[in-house]
């Protein structure tokens, strides 16, 4: 399917943007070709690692490729709506109405300029977003708890060890009670990226820092992946809970596979039986990369599932499910293979639980 869609974009470009100009033929097949180059990214990636899913190549080419593609995409989508309203105005004057070379160099520019915003946007140290989460039946010993969540990493060669090392100091600088990770940790193999992840051996918070699964994991390898965070001490929550206790005030921490393990012969996700034995009336805080069975966990009892975004229409943000919040976050950083951001800005998510008012 994605590589019918970029055909289709590849064809869009070239019989609706490169054709119409006026420039010389050698000039448009050198255009045409560049075009094709950049939408066949994620082969080049497949050549350069075996998988399209992790660019080996030096940073400023990933860099690079990001900004074609994502111009390349843009383009495509500007050029529809230009050709929509070229139709519209046909059937109103009855008769083809053409778009002069500027039109289409307007778009290009406004193409390459988003583009570059995006990939500007995608490669920035996160800042930082405050969320505070009533939650009814949470102990006061746990009133004002913080638990910071990263998702998405996607650590490799366009967040390098370098990019990995400013985003822990920025959490550690946080003070958070508890890290949690919640999944697509990195893009890449342990060999190509074991220099690139080190620097998260030194997160700090006072009750840890847990991690579950993303699919990605299960990309490049899962048993491995799982053992090697937990020797960075990034503690492994899979389909298991922790109990934390302040006082008499007990507050529980659970987490669940992705659900990617339903495909690669792993444990079957069981989250009844990840709650088993939990304290009864302790409120439970679920970690889950993807949102896409929040009502289940609803009716299970959790007061608050931390994922990543855009899964199961939950796009991003705050959700009540059946009276769970669900937080769906923007992610820390995203995919390699499309590393763009407009409108929807990365973050590093301090939750604050609050004892919800009136209980």
């Amino acid at each position: 399917m994605p590589q019918l869609i970029f055909g289709l974009t590849s064809l869009l470009i070239l019989a609706r943007f490169i054709w119409p100009l006026d420039w010389p033929l050698p000039a448009k097949i050198v255009a045409a070709l560049l075009v094709l180059v950049a939408l066949q990214f994620h082969r080049w990636n497949r050549l350069s690692s075996g998988s399209e899913f992790s660019p080996e190549f030096p940073r400023p080419v990933v860099v690079l490729f990001n900004w074609a593609f994502g111009a390349i995409m843009l383009l495509a989508l500007l050029q529809l709506a230009l050709d929509a309203g070229l139709l519209v105005t046909a059937l109103i004057h009855g008769g083809f109405v053409g778009a002069p070379d500027g039109v289409r160099y307007a778009l290009a520019a406004l193409a390459a300029a988003a583009a570059a915003i995006g990939v500007h946007q995608a490669m920035r140290i996160p800042p930082l977003r405050d969320v505070e989460v009533g939650i009814r039946g949470l102990p006061r010993q746990f009133d004002g708890y913080t638990i910071l969540q990263l998702t998405d990493l996607h650590i490799s060669r366009l967040f390098p060890a370098p990019w990995a090392r400013a985003v822990v100091e920025r959490s550690n600088k946080l003070g958070a009670d508890l890290i949690a990770i919640t999944g697509d940790l990195i893009d890449g193999t342990i060999d190509a990226r074991r220099g690139d992840i080190a620097p998260l051996r030194d997160l700090m918070a006072a009750d840890g820092v847990y991690v579950i699964s993303g699919n990605h994991e299960y990309i490049f390898g899962y048993d491995g992946w799982m053992a090697h965070y937990e020797a960075l001490g990034l503690r492994s929550l899979e389909n298991r809970h922790i109990v934390l206790e302040r006082g008499a005030g007990k507050l529980v921490i659970a987490g669940i596979t992705d659900r990617a393990s339903r495909h690669r012969g792993h444990s079957i996700r069981d989250l009844a039986a990840v709650l088993d034995g939990a304290p009864k009336g302790a409120p439970v805080v679920l970690l889950d990369h993807q949102p896409s069975d929040a009502r289940k966990a609803a009716r299970l009892g959790v007061a608050l599932q931390l994922s990543a975004r855009a899964n199961a229409g939950f796009v991003s943000g705050r959700y009540d499910v059946d009276g769970m919040t669900l937080y769906v976050n923007n992610g820390t950083a995203l995919w390699p293979g499309f590393a763009l951001r407009l409108g929807r800005p990365s973050e590093l998510t301090r939750i604050t639980l609050r004892v919800a008012e009136g209980v």
